[in-house]
């Protein structure tokens, strides 16, 4: 039996192509109309893995999602590093002047606005995903309006594409998380990069003294995002990345942060995908 695998949105989109790159074989893909739908049935066990977009290179985080992952206890047992590759795409035999309405997921817009800068008179409309609006003007045979996604949405929705690789930045590139509801095993894999979450009270010099535990352990941090703890003003959750050569460092530094912070959490160990 194929393992099910949770993306936001349908075929087509983003997600799904992260779903096809990442597993290089045949999988169930279960879709999912947003991020939060896609971390309960998750965490519900009716998709045994999932893959989540967390941040883009130019567009940043998307904060919501780091704390759908804490909420519902899911484990990070990947990365994925994808190139974004944005195009407009609408139903043949029209041009960029006859498109009055775009289409597409927020993150997808923001990624493109300078091109649209130049289309003054399109109007831009979020959207719930990528591949869904691509999907709905090919169905509806909806005119004078577009969609922006990827080449694979055009091909699989029958759409012309009116202008390749609109996205501001060319190296633009998405990190997915491929998640699960517990660890995966290490199955010879090199595993050197980990997750975690933590609380900490905004005193002075209290996260500058966390970050001097991470280096005096010879962790290399690489991402740290943080969000309000919504029913105690002023006090934080941290997310923070680390990468390690040896695993003993990265426990000795857990060992230490249990003392300095409340409500420590290991969102995951797994293999850096840049590495």
């Amino acid at each position: 039996m194929n393992k099910k695998i949770g993306i936001q949105g349908i075929k087509g989109s983003f997600h799904h192509l992260v779903a096809m790159d990442y597993y290089h074989k045949e999988v169930e893909v279960v879709e999912y109309m947003s991020f939060h739908e896609l971390a309960q049935k998750l965490s519900a066990k009716e998709s045994d893995e999932a893959v989540m977009a967390i941040e883009n290179s130019i567009a940043g985080s998307i904060l919501p999602n780091y704390a759908l992952i804490d909420e519902y206890n899911l484990s990070i047992i990947g990365e994925h590093y994808t190139p974004v590759n944005m195009n407009l795409m609408a139903l043949e035999g029209q041009n960029i002047q006859d498109i009055k309405k775009v289409f597409s997921h927020p993150m997808a817009l923001l990624q493109c606005k300078e091109f649209f800068k130049k289309h003054p008179h399109i109007k831009l409309i979020e959207d719930v995903d990528t591949a869904e609006a691509a999907k709905r003007i090919s169905e509806q045979q909806l005119k004078k309006v577009a969609a922006v996604a990827s080449p694979a949405a055009a091909e699989m929705y029958g759409l012309e594409i009116l202008a390749r690789e609109i996205h501001t930045i060319k190296s633009n590139a998405t990190r997915f998380l491929v998640l699960g509801t517990k660890q995966r095993e290490p199955n010879g894999e090199k595993l050197d990069k980990a997750s975690i979450k933590f609380d900490l009270k905004s005193e002075r010099g209290s996260l500058v003294s966390l970050l001097n535990i991470l280096r005096d352990c010879y962790l290399d941090m690489t991402k740290i995002q943080s969000l309000p703890v919504i029913d105690e003003p002023w006090k934080y959750s941290f997310f923070v990345d680390v990468i390690f050569e040896r695993p003993e460092d990265f426990q000795k530094a857990i060992d230490v942060l249990k003392l300095m912070t409340e409500d420590l959490k290991i969102l995951g160990i797994y293999k850096n995908k840049l590495s």
